[in-house]
Parts: structure tokens; sequence; C-alpha cells
């Protein structure tokens, strides 16, 4: 398969893209900063670019099987103006199935099933740039015609593999705390495989 990962300088993309290059797929890493990279092979294809660089990323999706985009919100606007450029580049070559992680905040609310939970009283956060950073592009992917995943993580400690936790369509598991960077990666990867959660988002917690 022919996978574009964005975001793999960082911590959940780097352990992705370091999954698939194992199982042999062709991976092709649109990063800033390639220098950062710690992933190398024949399967591996680096791009030097930018996620809000149009032609960057129609020249990455090109050919493409599937997405997964592991971008932050970087304190920045990258995800609420990237995610409609990618959108296009990815209609444009044909490439349906993307997987995306979001954050747990635009879950749907258990107090408050109306809001999402960053908008609700279930999110001790004060600051809700980030939310609504993934919000956005939240909302992007489901006006669009693409075969979406939003992985929802809760707070994201590093820590070891366990292949054990709980996932909930469209909610945090309930109680749910944490989850470590690589079971977070683990189970988006995994989305490649499993149609289970298209057009959703997923909530992941132990």
């Amino acid at each position: 398969m022919n996978l574009v990962i964005l975001g793999a300088t960082g911590r959940v993309g780097s352990h992705i893209a370091a999954l698939a290059a194992r199982d042999g797929h062709h991976v092709t890493l649109l990063v800033r900063q390639p220098e950062n990279l710690q992933l190398a092979g024949d399967n591996v294809t680096v791009i030097q670019g930018n996620a809000l660089a149009a032609q960057a990323l129609e020249l990455a999706v090109h050919g493409a099987h599937a997405v997964i985009s592991a971008l932050s919100t970087d304190g920045a606007s990258t995800l609420s103006e990237g995610m409609p450029l990618l959108i296009r580049a990815m209609s444009q070559s044909g490439v349906r199935r993307i997987i995306t992680i979001g954050t747990a905040g635009i879950l749907q609310s258990r107090v408050s099933p109306d809001l999402l939970r960053y908008q609700s009283s279930e999110s001790r956060r004060t600051l809700t740039r980030a939310a609504e950073e993934h919000h956005k592009a939240y909302e992007a992917l489901r006006l669009s015609e693409l075969d979406w995943t939003i992985v929802c993580p809760t707070y994201l400690p590093d820590g070891a593999f366990t292949g054990t936790y709980r996932v909930a369509k469209d909610l945090l598991p309930e109680d749910g705390k944490q989850i470590s960077v690589q079971d977070t990666a683990a189970f988006a990867y995994a989305q490649l495989d499993d149609p289970a959660y298209i057009r959703s988002r997923v909530g992941i917690a132990y």
C-alpha cells in the first residue's frame, strides 16, 4: 500500500510511520524539516514541504492509497487551514481514505450530548484554542466525501505499547483518563484495515 503520513516528526506520527515502514508499505512523508526524521529505507520517500502548501500536498498524495495525518495544532492554524487543502488534493487524486489524530475535546459530551466535550462542563481545560482547531478540521472532513476516521485520544503521555485499551464511537470511553502515544499510534495505524469507524470519531483511553 502507498501511504502518505503527515506529522511524521511528531510523537504519534513517528510511531505510525515506523509501523508502516516495518510492514513494507511504501511510505511518503511530507515534513518541513527532514533532518528531524529518524526513519529511512528503500520504501520511504521524504518530501520537504509544508502542509499549508497546496502543491506539496498534491505531490505527496498523488498515487497514494491512504493518508494518515498526525499533525498537531502547533499553536497556529495549521489544522484549520491545511485540512481543506488536503481534502482538495486527495479528491483531485482520487484518494478517499484518511485517518487523522484529533483530541478527546471534539468527541460528544456525555453530560451535554448536544455539545462537544471541550464546549461542555465535561472538559476541565480553560484554554480551548487547540480543540477549536481540531473542531474546524473535523467539520471540514465531515462535510467532505472522504472516508475519514478521527482517532481522539485523551491525555497522551509517553509510554510503552500495551495493546490493551478501550475505544468508543464518537465518545470518550467512560472514566477514560489517559492513553499512551504508542497505543494511540498502533490503533490509528490499524484503522487502515478496519472499516468499522469510517466517517466517525473514535475516543480511545485505558
